[in-house]
């Protein structure tokens, strides 16, 4: 099973959810911790170091989105994947999560069918990452130990920006539509919003500060130097 070994952390205020969600997932073969607030799931994840963390966006002493900035910041918690429960549809409180590394987001009333669909999604796509080394000018991306540089200087990008970023650098100079992109990076079964690829792209060309991915208006995205 997939599933097996595979560490859920899931954090929400709400009984109810933390029951369900955890009754679902270790019947799926997942090891499933808890936590009721934003202050014990920080002490939890540097406890358990989770493969997944599951923030409700809006829970006490911190929100979802300040836990999932925290553990970007740290060097650990750059691969661990993390999805937000929101109620909230404001696009605004979705692209500041997405811009802290955030892997998808689950709307509640939480469907488990859909949850565990989502959760497995990601999984499938973490197993099938490509090892081989890309070197494309003083650009250098090594999937296998989840690393980018410029020159010498070590870029961190978020798990779906580093997904992204490699995903283009594969075939210089092709154009990816932006449907393909959301299916290969998110998945044909993870719903995102229509600015997804607009936010990633936009923080990747921040933070390697070279140019490199040039928008095809009306059509896509191509990596290029």
């Amino acid at each position: 099973m997939e599933s097996r070994n595979r560490k859920v952390l899931i954090a929400d205020d709400e009984p109810d959810i933390l029951e369900i969600l955890k009754y679902n997932l270790t019947n799926e073969g997942y090891d499933v911790v808890t936590a009721k607030d934003g202050d014990e799931a920080l002490e939890k994840a540097r406890r358990h170091q989770p493969d997944l963390v599951v923030l409700d966006v809006m829970m006490p002493k911190k929100t979802g989105v300040e836990v999932c900035e925290i553990l970007r910041t740290q060097p650990a918690f750059k691969e661990t994947l993390i999805i937000f429960l929101t109620a909230v549809n404001d696009e605004g409180t979705q692209i500041r999560g997405l811009e802290t590394g955030a892997d998808d987001y689950v709307s509640k009333p939480v469907s488990p069918k859909v949850f565990i669909s989502r959760v497995n999604a990601l999984f499938r796509r973490l197993n099938k990452t490509e090892v081989r080394v890309l070197t494309l000018g003083n650009l250098t991306i090594d999937p296998e130990r989840f690393l980018v540089k410029v020159g010498e200087e070590e870029i961190i990008l978020a798990k779906k920006e580093f997904e992204l970023l490699h995903l283009l650098a594969q075939k210089p100079g092709r154009v990816f539509l932006r449907n393909e992109i959301l299916n290969q990076v998110w998945g044909n079964d993870v719903i995102v919003g229509d600015r997804t690829i607009d936010v990633h792209i936009r923080k990747i060309r921040q933070k390697l500060g070279i140019d490199c991915i040039t928008t095809v208006k009306g059509v896509g995205y191509k990596f290029e130097l």
